[in-house]
Formats: C-alpha cells, sequence, structure tokens
C-alpha cells in the first residue's frame, strides 16, 4: 500500500509491458485502506494539454465492486456508534491534511483535467469549505428535545445515517465535487463508496489517502474506478441506501430513475444553460471583465459557467461585443503549469470535436462567429485538446447550440428589447441551474430574483454558488430529487430522522383502557 510519503502522481505500479514500450502506470481503487489495481479492463488516462496517455485506470467490474460494498458495510457498525465528535476531530485533521498537501492534489488535478493551477486551487479551497462545515456535526446532529408534550411525556428526535451510499463524480472538479459529498455522509456515520470520473480519478485516490492518514477506520471510505457496468452494480445493489451524482442531464436522469426504482435515496445533479441578462444602465466595463471568467474559465467546462448573455437592446449588445472582442485578444490558454494562463484545454479529444462542431452548428443556423476559437494550437502543445475562446452573436432560441449545454469556452449572446422578454427565454428553457442579472437597479434586481425560475441566481454575481453553509443545486432538468447537495440539504440527505416519544408511568397506579386517539387535552 502506497503512503503519502512515497505517493506519486500515478498512484500504482508499473503493469507488464513489452520491453519495447515505455511502461504504462495504472491508477487503481482505494479498498480497505490501500491502494489496489485489480482489474479485467483498463482504458487511458490522457493529459489534455499534450493529447498524450501515460496511465491507465482500472476498471472495476462488479464483483470487484460487491466485495467493497461488503467491506463497506462490515465497517459500518462500528462508524456508526463512534462518536459525532470523534467523527468530526477526523474531518478536522483531514482539512489540514488537505491544506498541507494542496500543490500535490492541484498537480493531480492539472495533469489529468488540465486546469490551470490557480483555478485548481480555487475548486480546492471550494471543497475544503465543505469539509468546515461537516466539522460542527456535533452541532447540527444534536437533534431536538421537548420535556412534557403530555403529561410525563418526553419526546426527541435524532438524526441517523443511513448505511452504506455511494456518490458518483464528474471530471471536471475531481477534488471540490467530491468534497460536496463524502465529508458530510461520513461525519453523519455512513461508509461511502466514491466512483470518481474515470477522466481524471488520481485526485480522488489521493484525497483517500489523507483521510486515512487523518484518521478514518478502513472500510469507511472506498474509491471504485469503473465504467458504466460500476455504476450499474452501485445503482442495483441492495445494500447501498443513497446515491448522489453530478453531471449531465441525461445521465443525472438516468441515475435518478434507477436508483429510485431500486428503493434509493438520490440526489442527480444534470445539466445547465446559464444566462446572464445585462440591463441598460449596468456598468458595461465590469460585465465584460465579468462575463471573461464567468464564461471561459476552466474552458466553460462548469456546470454555473455563464455561457448565454442576454443584451436588452441592440446598443447593450454592440457595446458589450466590440468590448468583449478586444478583452479576448488578451486571453491566454496553455499548460496547466503555467499561472499566465486564463485557461487549459477540454477534457479529451472526442469532447473538442463536439464543442467544435456546436460552434459549426450555430455558424450554419444564421449566427455569426465574432470570434472563433476553432483552430488553437498553443505553442508546444499542438496536439492538446483545446479549444480558444469563442464569441457568437445573433444567437437564437431555436438553435442547436442554444438549446443544449456546450460546457466549452463558449459565450453566445442574445439580444432581446425588454427585462421581461429576457425573463421569458431563461424560464421557457429546460436547465434552470444558475443565472444573474446585471444592473444598478434595485427594482429590477428584486423583481428579477422573485420572478426567475431558476435555484442559484446572481445580482451582479456571474457565478452564483452558493457557500458551504447554504445548499446547491437547479430547478427544472437541471436537478432530480428533493434535495440539494451539500449544507444543511446535505445532513438531511445522509441522514433519517427517528422521533422518540417516551412515558415512565407510575407502577402503583392502575390505568384505564383508552381506545380514542390520544391528545393532549
Amino acid at each position: 500500500m502506497n503512503t503519502l510519503e512515497n505517493f506519486d502522481s500515478n498512484t500504482s505500479a508499473n503493469t507488464d509491458t513489452d520491453s519495447s514500450q515505455q511502461a504504462i502506470k495504472v491508477v487503481g481503487h482505494f479498498i480497505d485502506g490501500g491502494l489496489v489495481t485489480k482489474t479485467t479492463k483498463k482504458q487511458p488516462v490522457y493529459n489534455p494539454a499534450t493529447g498524450e496517455s501515460t496511465k491507465e485506470v482500472a476498471l472495476a467490474d462488479a464483483e470487484l465492486v460487491n466485495q467493497v460494498v461488503e467491506i463497506a458495510e462490515q465497517a459500518f457498525p462500528l462508524w456508526r456508534d463512534t462518536p459525532v465528535i470523534k467523527r468530526a476531530r477526523v474531518m478536522f485533521k483531514f482539512k489540514q491534511l488537505l491544506e498541507e498537501n494542496a500543490d500535490k492534489l492541484c498537480q493531480l488535478i492539472g495533469e489529468e483535467h488540465g486546469k490551470i493551477c490557480h483555478d485548481a486551487k480555487g475548486e480546492l479551497q471550494r471543497g475544503i469549505e465543505n469539509v468546515e462545515y461537516a466539522c460542527g456535526a456535533p452541532e447540527f446532529l444534536k437533534g431536538e428535545y421537548s420535556k412534557n408534550v403530555g403529561p410525563d411525556i418526553d419526546s426527541w428526535s435524532e438524526f441517523q445515517p443511513l448505511g452504506v451510499v455511494a456518490g458518483i463524480t464528474p471530471f471536471n472538479f475531481p477534488a471540490m465535487v467530491p468534497l460536496w459529498m463524502f465529508p458530510m455522509a461520513i461525519v453523519c456515520g455512513n461508509c461511502f463508496i466514491l466512483k470518481p470520473s474515470e477522466k481524471a480519478p488520481s485526485a480522488a485516490l489521493f484525497l483517500a489517502e489523507l483521510l486515512k492518514q487523518a484518521g478514518l477506520p478502513d472500510g469507511v471510505f472506498s474509491v471504485v474506478n469503473g465504467d458504466k457496468e460500476a455504476v450499474d452494480t452501485l445503482l442495483h445493489h441492495p445494500k447501498i441506501q443513497a446515491v448522489s451524482f453530478v453531471g449531465s442531464t441525461p445521465i443525472a436522469e438516468y441515475i435518478y430513475r434507477t436508483a429510485t426504482a431500486s428503493g434509493k435515496r438520490c440526489q442527480a445533479l444534470g445539466g445547465a444553460k446559464n444566462h446572464a441578462i445585462i440591463m441598460p444602465d449596468a456598468d458595461i466595463d465590469n460585465v465584460v471583465t465579468s462575463l471573461l471568467g464567468a464564461a471561459f474559465g476552466s474552458s466553460g467546462e462548469r456546470c454555473m459557467a455563464l455561457s448565454v448573455a442576454v443584451a436588452i437592446g441592440d446598443e447593450v449588445a454592440d457595446v458589450v461585443i466590440e468590448k468583449l472582442k478586444q478583452e479576448m485578444k488578451q486571453l491566454k490558454f496553455g499548460h496547466y503549469a503555467d499561472e499566465r494562463n486564463d485557461f487549459g484545454p477540454l477534457i479529451t479529444q472526442a469532447h473538442k470535436d463536439k464543442v467544435q462542431a456546436f460552434i459549426q452548428s450555430a455558424e450554419q443556423q444564421g449566427a455569426k462567429i465574432v470570434v472563433d476559437g476553432r483552430d488553437a494550437k498553443p505553442a508546444g502543445y499542438e496536439n492538446g485538446f483545446f479549444v480558444g475562446p469563442t464569441l457568437i452573436d445573433q444567437v437564437s432560441p431555436d438553435m442547436t447550440s442554444y438549446q443544449q449545454e456546450i460546457f466549452g469556452p463558449v459565450l453566445q449572446v442574445i439580444r432581446v428589447q425588454t427585462m421581461q422578454d429576457a425573463m421569458q427565454l431563461i424560464n421557457d428553457h429546460e436547465y434552470g441551474n444558475g443565472t444573474c442579472i446585471y444592473t444598478r437597479d434595485g427594482e429590477a434586481a428584486r423583481y428579477f430574483t422573485s420572478n426567475i425560475q431558476v435555484g442559484m441566481v446572481g445580482v451582479n454575481v456571474p457565478l452564483p454558488v452558493p457557500v458551504a453553509y447554504h445548499s446547491f443545486g437547479g430547478w427544472k432538468r437541471s436537478l432530480f430529487g428533493d434535495l440539494y447537495a451539500y449544507g444543511p440539504d446535505g445532513v438531511r440527505f445522509y441522514t433519517r430522522r427517528k422521533t422518540i416519544t417516551q412515558r415512565w408511568p407510575s407502577t402503583q397506579v392502575r390505568e384505564a383502557k383508552q381506545f380514542a386517539m390520544p391528545t393532549l387535552n
């Protein structure tokens, strides 16, 4: 088993290879407190900045997943009965280790996702904030107590863990999204099985190593890499009590329907098409600066990326587009280790092709490509999966590129005449994840926040991602399930309430039979 001292970016030993070939590293699983590379099948993991694969990820079959579930079930009783203050102390130590090992985690994120190091640091910090919230478990798990709810009758509620739960996380936030899930699940007394994206698996394994060093008992947290076979095994397994998912809407809907049909709790966060309304009174210079980061940060591979700017009036649109066009010339993109870059590559060649196809479809359907990033080839990284910042004007709601989530560094502009038209556009879209309005008018902002049909709303805040002590989630086809991710909803999702009513009658008094519904009268 690897320790933190010898943990390298490949998290495994070499596989057997032909002597004429360079050895390929295998990224395995974290099971019962150690790294395991057992597998019957593998697939390559790419460095998206170079387009090269220097390692493979082991894909678990159903048999291995079943073994992991059994290990977690065996670990559950002892962890469930561990005092909550001791569970919280593991989280305190884990937070410290995350901060001490931040550079290593950011390196792993960069190698497999391509995220620029300053962006990876921001991702990690937002994840650490969820660990901080989890450290408050002794407070939010203490329940409620009422004395004398009736004659000599006391009542109280407890929040008890579910058992073995699972999380399935996306490639675009290899550290942050897992940290949305397992710290809360674990501190509430559950055992957690994480199935990270097979495109960016190494950060999750390093998180598992840090948890072990923080004092978490073996079997409480496991990482299983895999494909659809592993996912389906978790979804159908009778001992998995709940599943949390973040990813695209078609998969989110499949996860939700499959999990709930198997009797599990499920929260499945799906796709997005996030709009920003630009009012005529907005500070346009600040709007443009804000849009650059919100649209192109992390190559647009964020479910909260602002991908549509809705300009109120042609004059506003013309000014915004001209300023964006000039500022976009200054944007830099390239290798993750260069802090001077603003964003990096897309995750795979297939995803690059998909983003380019969306840009082409917009052009074919009548939109105007103002800035075209399809031929982006940073010097020295010509084989990387890069798409440059792209700006598209004259977009209409019937275009494919508007209706679907592009998930790339593409900002589209739609022109409307009134704020009501803009809000109707947003409310009519099938996604309702995030949105914002740029304005100096308090009345307009208040009306917008009250009437827009979207789950997370910003006023002059382009990425209104809730802080860790609130909860994250969208509306409509951006969320399947009743509860949001992390924060107070995370506590509710990973626990079930038990209410106890207690009375100790006197043994000296013979009580009469009572057949009516008990009341306090």
